[in-house]
């Protein structure tokens, strides 16, 4: 592959700069709506008469410690061997537009580096020594594409990386600052290595297991983002009159909440669940496109990724009007009962599975109550699940599922951590169809999500400060709505 044309790609279409025709046949046939310039004139002329930056950022990031000791852990697993980490490239939302850039999260872990000003870069750990005695150690580079000088062609013409297109971008020097990692161009990545590459899954493997205790920059982006989802679930709350009123009222919290997330963070962690009525039981209902009626219950399952691209994940159940039905009430409490069940037993020394458990345990107990759970000859049957088909909890971090590449023994059967960050969120969800659940359930979904640190001696919920108890929901949701 010549790399140092790897970057390059048909130009956008622009109406601020016009450009001269060089070929009035493809432009009749509408395959370039623009083209480079030929006159040289033009070229030195867009060339000259602009000011030095004065945005130049020379700090290094907060995170570059934190990235520093992660590459080290990574290195002692694999000595002697290559690693190759890349940042991902633009993908193409539709012909020649893009889908707003996020760096891959290993990527990120690995350098600190979130936003989205790096497309295509690539991290390479070389190992110490020779193949046949290699040394422990790596030396780390991080290759990225040059912002073009105003001198050069594609500071106009190049609509992935050019200035007038994107805007300004820091270059090697800075992104060596901010990282504390040496930098080169993308054009002298070592042969034999493809921008398309990915990690090898051991890599991506060991990423994942690493990422299952954050460490205190990890810990604080995620408090961050915690506070901003709870800012937003409040924003949300206070569009419920104008979302009763308009034909797709999901749409309205939906963009009440992704609007924020978009004003504090980079952007929302995952695709907004806002379901109301029969549609909160459907687990991933992100359409969004139905009416908020009076005497609902608006199931709102959102988080806010913060600028370093770590996200909250949090769900709340809320009465439309502001108070519970009585019906409404009662399997609400059954599901924070589940909720508190999980609470209470995540803590060091547990497993992460115990924590499903004890929330199950409760669902059991209560749908057999009720009688809506029918017995069975086999226990491991567990028929009550057809009201919770779903996990109680899972990693958070980078990802809204945070470290999904780890193996199943040290997730789901691995033992908590000081450290460790995730969520608890049982449910109980009612389908309209469902002939075997209680008529009066008939439609009725609810969720309690929060997002949890494990502690020295036990849990703290990060998500505290948005309420949990009914009463305290319905009191909240008073003080926002006057």
């Amino acid at each position: 592959m010549n790399l140092a044309r790897s970057w390059q790609v048909p130009l956008r279409p622009c109406h601020d700069i016009q450009m001269e025709d060089t070929d009035k046949a493809t432009q009749a046939n509408n395959k370039a709506r623009t083209t480079r310039p030929t006159s040289e004139e033009f070229k030195k002329f867009l060339g000259t008469g602009w000011a030095e930056p004065d945005d130049v950022r020379t700090t290094r990031a907060a995170a570059a410690p934190y990235a520093a000791d992660r590459r080290e852990r990574l290195s002692a697993l694999f000595t002697g061997k290559r690693l190759v980490i890349p940042a991902g490239e633009l993908k193409v939302r539709s012909n020649d537009t893009d889908y707003r850039y996020r760096p891959d999260s290993d990527f990120a872990y690995l350098t600190g580096l979130g936003a989205d000003h790096e497309p295509d870069a690539v991290l390479v750990m070389e190992p110490h020594g020779t193949a046949d005695t290699p040394q422990p150690g790596h030396d780390a580079t991080l290759y990225l594409i040059p912002p073009a000088g105003h001198d050069d062609e594609g500071f106009y013409a190049d609509p992935r990386s050019g200035e007038f297109w994107i805007g300004r971008r820091p270059g090697l020097a800075e992104f060596a600052v901010m990282t504390d990692i040496p930098t080169a161009p993308l054009k002298e990545l070592p042969g034999g290595i493809r921008l398309s590459a990915q990690p090898t899954k051991a890599v991506h493997k060991a990423l994942s297991e690493m990422r299952f205790v954050k460490d205190d920059y990890e810990v604080q982006q995620l408090r961050d983002a915690v506070d901003a989802t709870i800012e937003g679930f409040a924003r949300a709350v206070t569009q419920l009159p104008r979302a009763i009123e308009h034909k797709r009222g999901e749409r309205v919290v939906e963009a009440a909440f992704d609007g924020h997330a978009r004003e504090e963070g980079n952007a929302v962690g995952y695709e907004t669940i806002a379901a109301s009525g029969a549609h909160a039981t459907t687990l991933h209902w992100i359409s969004n496109d139905g009416q908020v009626r009076h005497g609902d219950l608006l199931l709102l399952d959102a988080g806010v990724e913060v600028e370093s691209l770590y996200t909250a994940d949090v769900t709340r159940t809320l009465p439309v009007d502001g108070q519970f039905s009585p019906v409404q009430r009662k399997v609400y409490e059954v599901v924070l009962e589940a909720a508190d069940a999980g609470f209470a037993v995540a803590r060091p020394g547990a497993r992460f599975l115990d924590v499903h458990m004890a929330a199950m345990e409760v669902i059991e107990k209560r749908l057999t109550e009720w009688g809506i759970a029918p017995p069975s000859e086999d226990p491991e049957s567990k028929l009550y699940r057809r009201w919770m088909v779903h996990g109680t909890s899972h990693h958070l971090g980078l990802d809204v599922h945070d470290c999904a590449a780890a193996k199943r023994e040290l997730y789901m059967e691995g033992v908590l951590e000081p450290g460790m960050v995730f969520t608890i969120e049982p449910g109980l969800y009612f389908k309209s169809d469902d002939l075997i659940a209680p008529e009066e359930l008939r439609g009725i979904g609810i969720r309690i999500e929060d997002d949890v640190l494990v502690t020295e001696d036990g849990c703290e919920n990060l998500s505290a400060a948005l309420p949990r108890d009914p009463d305290a929901v319905e009191a909240w949701m008073a003080r926002l709505r006057g």
